[in-house]
C-alpha cells in the first residue's frame, strides 16, 4: 500500500534544481563569496546554473559516465555540501528507475542518500532555518523511503516516509524564493490531500502538518515545470504520471513525455511512457514504430533499455496486430510480453495477464482447449482474485466450458 505514496514522494523530490560554484572559487565554503543581493542558497544562485546543466541532461539521457566525472569533481570541491552527493545518487536511481525490480544498486543508493542525510543534518544544526537543507533531507528520505517500500521493509520505509514530510514541510514556504523551491510547496499541497483520500491509514501521519490545497499543489507544479530552470524536468516527469493516472488527462500527459523523448531520446523511461501515451490516446501506429524502436534497442543492448520496457513495446506491437487482424504477429508479441514479463518478473501485470487472456482466446478459437484453459488458468494463478482479469478469465472458463 505505501509503494504508490512513496513512488509519489519521490517523484517531486527527485529534483535537479541545482547548481554550483565556479571551480575558480576553490573548495571553501560554498557561501563565503555571496553578495549582499545574492540568494544564500546554491540552489538558487542563477551564475551557477548553467555549470551543473551539462551533468545534469547527460545524466537524464543516460550518458552516466559522463554524468558522474562532473559530479564527481564537484564532490572534490564541495566536500561538506549535500549537492554533489544527492546529484551522484540520482544517478544511482536512475539507473534503478527503468526497472525497479533490480536490486544490483540498493546498497549503493542507500549509502549515498545516507550521505546527503548526514550533510545536511551538519548545515540544518548551523542553520536550524536552511531550507536548503530541510529540501535536501526531504529529497533523501523520500528516496530511502520509496526503495525500501518496493523492498517491503515497511518499518524502515515509514521511519523515511514520516522524515520526508517532516522535512518537506520544513522546505515550504518563502514565497519569493523562486520555482526550484516551489516544488517542494506544489507537492505539500497537492499530497497533503490526496494521501488521506487515497490512503485513510496514513491520515495520522499527515495529520501533523498543516492542511494543503490539491488544486493549488497542482497550479504550482505546472508553474515549475514551466519557469523553474533545473526543477522543469522533474515536475515535468512529475506531472506527466500525475495527468494520466490522477487527473485524467492524458493528451497533457503525451504532451509532456513526446517532449521529455525528444530532449533525452536515450532515456528508456521517457521512451517507453511516451509509446504508453500514444497508445492510451489511440495514436497506435506512432506506438507501434516507438515500441519498435525500443524493441530493437534492447537487443542492441542500450543503457537501460531491458526486459521491463519490452514488456510494455512487446504489448503495445501486439495490440496494434491484433486490431488489425494480423493473427500470427498479434500472437508472436503477445508471447513476448510474456517471456519480458517473466523476465523482469511482473506477472501481475496487466500487460501479462491480458496478454495471457489474448493467448488463451487463440488457442480456444484454434481448438485448442486444453492450452487455453492452461492460459487462463495463469492468469487466475498471477491476478488477485478482484482484479477484473482475474474475473474475465473465470467467466470465460465458465462460458467455454473449460
Amino acid at each position: 500500500m505505501l509503494i504508490f505514496f512513496f513512488w509519489l514522494l519521490q517523484g517531486g523530490m527527485a529534483s535537479d534544481s541545482f547548481a554550483f560554484q565556479s571551480a575558480e572559487q576553490g573548495a571553501n565554503s560554498p557561501l563565503d563569496k555571496i553578495g549582499e543581493n545574492e540568494s544564500p542558497y546554491l540552489l538558487l544562485d542563477k551564475g551557477l546554473q548553467f555549470r551543473i546543466t551539462e551533468n545534469v541532461n547527460a545524466l537524464y539521457n543516460f550518458e552516466f559516465e559522463k554524468a558522474e566525472r562532473g559530479f564527481k569533481v564537484m564532490q572534490y570541491q564541495y566536500p561538506d555540501h549535500p549537492l554533489p552527493y544527492f546529484l551522484m545518487g540520482l544517478s544511482t536511481w536512475w539507473k534503478i528507475a527503468p526497472d525497479v525490480e533490480n536490486k544490483r544498486y540498493d546498497d549503493l543508493f542507500i549509502k549515498q542518500m545516507d550521505v546527503v542525510i548526514e550533510k545536511a543534518k551538519k548545515m540544518l544544526d548551523k542553520d536550524p532555518g536552511n531550507k536548503e537543507a530541510a529540501f535536501f533531507l526531504a529529497g533523501a528520505y523520500g528516496f530511502q523511503g520509496r526503495l525500501l517500500s518496493e523492498r517491503k521493509s515497511w518499518t524502515k520505509a515509514t521511519f523515511a516516509g514520516k522524515n520526508a514530510l517532516k522535512y518537506l514541510n520544513m522546505s515550504k514556504g518563502e514565497e519569493e524564493l523562486n520555482p526550484e523551491l516551489l516544488l517542494g510547496d506544489a507537492l505539500f499541497n497537492y499530497f497533503s490531500v490526496w494521501i488521506p483520500e487515497n490512503y485513510p491509514i496514513l491520515k495520522p501521519v499527515v495529520a501533523l502538518f498543516p492542511k494543503g490545497d490539491k488544486a493549488l499543489g497542482l497550479k504550482q507544479l505546472e508553474d515549475v515545470a514551466q519557469n523553474a530552470f533545473y526543477a522543469r524536468v522533474e515536475a515535468q516527469y512529475f506531472l506527466f504520471r500525475l495527468y494520466a493516472s490522477e487527473e485524467k488527462q492524458p493528451y497533457k500527459a503525451l504532451a509532456i513525455t513526446e517532449y521529455l523523448h525528444t530532449k533525452f531520446p536515450n532515456n528508456p523511461y521517457f521512451h517507453r511512457s511516451y509509446a504508453r501515451h500514444l497508445y492510451t490516446v489511440g495514436r497506435i501506429t506512432e506506438s507501434k514504430e516507438q515500441s519498435e524502436e525500443i524493441l530493437r534497442r534492447i537487443d542492441e543492448k542500450w543503457t537501460g533499455y531491458e526486459a521491463n520496457s519490452g514488456r510494455y513495446a512487446a504489448f503495445y506491437l501486439a495490440q496494434y496486430y491484433d486490431r488489425v487482424n494480423d493473427r500470427a504477429n498479434a500472437k508472436k508479441y503477445y508471447l513476448q510480453t510474456l517471456s519480458y514479463g517473466e523476465e523482469s518478473e511482473s506477472q501481475e501485470s496487466g500487460y501479462y495477464l491480458y496478454s495471457l487472456i489474448a493467448l488463451g482466446k487463440m488457442a480456444n478459437e484454434d481448438k485448442n482447449k486444453a492450452q487455453a484453459k492452461e492460459y487462463f488458468n495463469k492468469v487466475k494463478k498471477y491476478a488477485k482474485r478482484k482484479h477484473p482479469a482475474h474475473k474475465e478469465a473465470r467467466d470465460y472458463i465458465k462460458k467455454n466450458k473449460l
